[in-house]
């Protein structure tokens, strides 16, 4: 079974409701789509979007590696040897892993259709459904508790509240205001993109458990490459302190255990590069007695079904971010992983599960 073509397409989704972070405002999902077609007529999907805030990966980049770069490298290559293969895309660039990450859930697709299992099975198939949480932009506290109450009548009840765009006083206002629209029931996650300076971020958590906020955990509370920072807040607080855009790959994740810089672990794959260097994050930080989330960027059912298969099959991945297709307006996808409102279950076929992927413009390359 070998790779006969690569077609890339652009697609673009308008959110229902602008997605704010300490680090962007986003109004639609942009993505790079892959359809990728071996010998044998099966097709795999990839996807990945454009956030060059945080991967440095921009639509043009994106195209540019998948294009000029990977597919003259995996054309007529064997898929049954994809340990092979997915070494030689990592080996071929530096950086790149949103494009990286596109062609490797591809391969993925096509190799577990191969073996007639679905992804999350041939990964290690420890769950056959998971829960994710719905994330709460950063808006004023009034406009956060409302956005929180509306998720919960939805049904979620983990709520991940976007933080650190302002000063502290108002991210402490903000995380008071959800607390006391949606009760004691629901757990809170504060997500601070890296928005708070050290001494901050330990002031901003010493307050809110004082407050009995009761705050799950806190995400990447200082910027990505101060790994001491890191660690000392995770020493200075009782709230579990995870890692997130300070970990991209194997390596960094290794830094990060190794100094007990965090207490958790987020792994995107749009950060890691894919599935495959993705497993390798979660095996270290197993070893290492730290559970890890899976999470995604503002992506299409396609990304999202590949991270839901992974984050599925492994005992270690114990928490799910995938709210953002429900972010969006339009579902660009047939088939794949499915919403039951919090809960995510998977079409009991072989790959992702992914029929075809609806798309408003025409293909750019293969």
């Amino acid at each position: 079974m070998n790779i006969q073509s690569i077609d890339v397409m652009r697609q673009s989704t308008p959110l229902k409701k602008p997605f704010k972070t300490a680090l962007r405002t986003v109004y639609e999902a942009e993505s790079i789509i892959v359809r990728m077609q071996a010998s044998d007529g099966r097709v795999g999907w990839g996807e990945a979007p454009a956030t060059i805030v945080i991967t440095g990966d921009s639509l043009e980049s994106i195209q540019s590696a998948i294009v000029n770069t990977f597919t003259p490298l995996l054309i007529g290559k064997n898929l049954l040897a994809y340990e092979r293969i997915l070494q030689e895309i990592h080996h071929s660039m530096i950086g790149s892993s949103s494009a990286k990450a596109a062609v490797d859930m591809a391969i993925y697709d096509l190799v577990s259709q191969h073996c007639g299992l679905p992804l999350y099975q041939f990964l290690g198939g420890y769950k056959d459904q998971i829960e994710t949480d719905f994330t709460v932009s950063v808006n004023s506290p009034k406009e956060m508790g409302e956005d929180a109450i509306r998720y919960v009548r939805e049904g979620f009840n983990v709520l991940k509240i976007k933080v650190g765009k302002d000063n502290i006083l108002e991210d402490i206002e903000r995380i008071k205001e959800i607390r006391s629209c949606v009760g004691s029931g629901v757990k809170i996650r504060i997500d601070a993109n890296q928005g708070w300076q050290v001494k901050d971020a330990v002031r901003t958590i010493r307050r809110m458990e004082d407050l009995g906020l009761d705050i799950e955990l806190v995400e990447q509370p200082v910027k990505a490459n101060d790994i001491e920072g890191l660690k000392t807040v995770t020493d200075a607080v009782e709230t579990p302190i995870m890692a997130d855009e300070s970990v991209f790959s194997p390596a960094q994740a290794f830094e990060v255990l190794k100094h007990r810089a965090a207490d958790l672990i987020n792994i995107k794959l749009m950060k890691s590069g894919g599935i495959y260097k993705a497993q390798i994050i979660n095996h270290i930080a197993e070893e290492f007695g730290v559970e890890c989330m899976v999470g995604s960027m503002i992506e299409s059912r396609v990304a999202v079904t590949a991270a839901a298969h992974l984050a599925a099959s492994k005992k270690n991945i114990t928490r799910f971010d995938f709210d953002a297709p429900l972010m969006m307006l339009n579902d660009i996808v047939v088939g794949g992983v499915q919403y039951d409102g919090r809960m995510m279950t998977f079409p009991k076929v072989a790959g992702l599960g992914i029929q075809d992927v609806i798309h408003s413009e025409s293909v750019v390359g293969s």
